[in-house]
């Protein structure tokens, strides 16, 4: 079993920061990367960032230049940076770990960017 705990989520203003975090545990052996999606209402969940193993990383358009996601190997730990939000950047965000052929979802925090 994997488990993952999200935290940071939290109000901002349009143009302010948030940083998200996500600390993984349990059988965390043989990961093909990290991911940060998003789910406004109504919409589908969507990617926004992702790591692989390899610390190659990869980010939606809508969010490129803004935020930016890293892993510290160390503590299982993977870190979403959200500069410059907007409120369309409003929405739940969930950490999801790869690993072989699954994908192991966090609870989701929630990240609200007022106008």
């Amino acid at each position: 079993q994997v488990q993952l705990v999200e935290s940071g989520g939290g109000l901002v203003q349009a143009g302010g920061s948030l940083r998200l975090s996500c600390a993984a545990s349990g059988s965390i052996f043989s990961i093909n990367g990290m991911g940060w999606y998003r789910q406004a209402p109504g919409k589908q969940r969507e990617l926004v960032a992702q790591i692989t193993s390899g610390g190659t990383t990869n980010y939606a358009d809508s969010v490129k230049d803004r935020f930016t996601i890293s892993g510290d190997n160390a503590k299982n730990t993977v870190y979403l940076q959200m500069n410059s939000l907007k409120p369309e950047d409003t929405a739940a965000y969930y950490c999801a770990l790869h690993r072989l052929a699954f994908i192991y979802w966090g609870q989701g925090t929630q990240v609200t960017v007022s106008s």
